[in-house]
């Protein structure tokens, strides 16, 4: 029976990773393997890792209707669907991918964020946690710089942890004017960015989350 399957994780965790190894390792035996992105960090119709490995995947938009992807899937005879960057999927496609592995018998792999700059949870990671046959996080996980457990992504703008902004914005954990780093929660709530790079969060109450 087919089934649908969510794994999740911070920035930086292993999540394209595992998602391309996958893919790759399926495809040593069978033909019938299709490999999607809602968003890649490089560009669209890759999927690609910071450790450095790759592959051409096709790019959905989100919110787009999957009608004609799907065809498309069924048509080609494709039997396992992998998707990266699953977070910025909308609830609808999450609900036609379900649709996909119960009448159609398409095994579907999803990868994704569980939550975004501020902690929410993305709509479609929630909608994946609720529906899939199995949800997990990756045991894999980031660590802040201090050395605990990262489970925040911070978007960092100018050197200070951002409080406010669009929840779909892609980009890579790396250095620049906008930039993610993954923090632990305390140093996430203090807006702390290193011993060398600490940054005001701006007006709030010290020691309370952003709502």
């Amino acid at each position: 029976m087919a089934e649908l399957t969510f794994t999740y994780g911070t920035m930086a965790a292993g999540k394209s990773t595992l998602a391309l190894q996958l893919c790759w390792q399926l495809r040593q035996g069978r033909d019938d393997v299709a490999l999607w992105t809602f968003g890649d960090r490089s560009a669209e119709g890759m999927v690609t890792s910071r450790i450095g490995i790759e592959a051409a995947a096709e790019a959905v938009a989100p919110g787009a209707s999957l009608e004609a992807p799907i065809a498309d899937l069924l048509g080609r005879g494709v039997a396992v669907l992998v998707i990266d960057e699953a977070q910025f999927a909308s609830v609808a496609q999450v609900d036609e991918l379900a649709v996909l592995v119960d009448e159609h018998g398409v095994d579907v792999h999803a990868f994704g964020l569980a939550a975004d700059f501020l902690l929410n949870v993305f709509p479609a990671s929630a909608r994946l946690i609720a529906i899939a046959d199995w949800a997990h996080e990756l045991p894999l996980t980031s660590t802040c710089w201090c050395g605990q457990k990262g489970r925040c992504n911070a978007r960092v703008v100018d050197g200070v942890v951002a409080r406010e902004g669009s929840q779909f914005v892609t980009g890579d954990v790396a250095t620049g004017a906008v930039h993610y780093q993954v923090l632990c929660r305390t140093h996430y709530r203090r807006g702390e960015l290193g011993p060398s790079r600490a940054s005001a969060a701006g007006p709030r109450r010290p020691g309370t989350l952003p709502r």
